[in-house]
């Protein structure tokens, strides 16, 4: 598979401007990356922008922080859907899971996994904030909740990802649950040590950089 089908292509700024979001969809499309991973308010515009191509549209949900109402984060991943997203990225309630209030969070996965069906979920553990245990607990809840995708972080958060949270998250998941690593990854050989450790998805507002033959002369396009 190429380099270029691992990456979701991001930008999650407050700041960005519809303009900032064409130039994101052009440039995936361009480059042929897997995903756009956007605000839920340029869902449906992504969406438009995207439609003769394959590049799908990824959604963010209860971000970044994780800490609104179960009930507002599935309304969001509904609407996100019924507005073109085919890929749902939620964080957890990092509260409840600290806490060790269990049921809850697996419930509120759960509950968003359901509410989009066949689309794809990606669980945001916020690992920076996590312990070893919690981290580990937090990726078991993802697979017993069915969720797709469990994902190290937000970028939004006091660290993103490591390479060792991503081997121990495999450790974890095994082939059952995919992993996406994200947060501060930003050229090519990085990012294939991610993938060389278990991860199916990049998550970079750095793709450009990561696939340009320009800026990666000595290494191959593909992985």
């Amino acid at each position: 598979m190429t380099l270029n089908q691992y990456i979701d292509h991001t930008l999650l700024k407050p700041t960005a401007t519809q303009e900032d979001i064409r130039t994101l969809c052009n440039e995936a499309m361009h480059y042929d990356f897997y995903a756009v991973c956007v605000n839920g308010c340029y869902v449906e515009f992504a969406k438009s922008q995207l439609q003769d191509s394959d590049v799908k549209v990824a959604a963010v949900i209860g971000f970044p922080l994780g800490a609104s109402s179960t009930e507002t984060k599935v309304f969001e991943a509904k609407d996100h859907i019924d507005k073109g997203a085919s890929e749902i990225d939620m964080v957890i309630n990092v509260g409840w899971l600290k806490a060790k209030k269990y049921e809850l969070v697996e419930n509120e996965i759960r509950q968003i996994k359901q509410a989009i069906g066949n689309n794809i979920l990606k669980v945001i553990i916020e690992a920076c904030y996590l312990t070893h245990n919690e981290k580990q607990k937090a990726c078991e809840l993802a697979m017993k909740a069915n969720a797709d995708f469990v994902k190290t972080s937000t970028g939004f958060g006091t660290g993103g990802a490591t390479l060792e949270d991503v081997m121990r998250m495999k450790e974890v998941v095994g082939d059952q649950v995919r992993i996406k690593a994200s947060g501060g990854i930003k050229d090519q050989e990085t990012a294939k040590k991610y993938i060389a450790l278990g991860a199916s998805r990049i998550g970079t507002s750095s793709g450009i950089n990561i696939v340009s033959p320009s800026k990666n002369k000595n290494d191959e396009h593909t992985y």
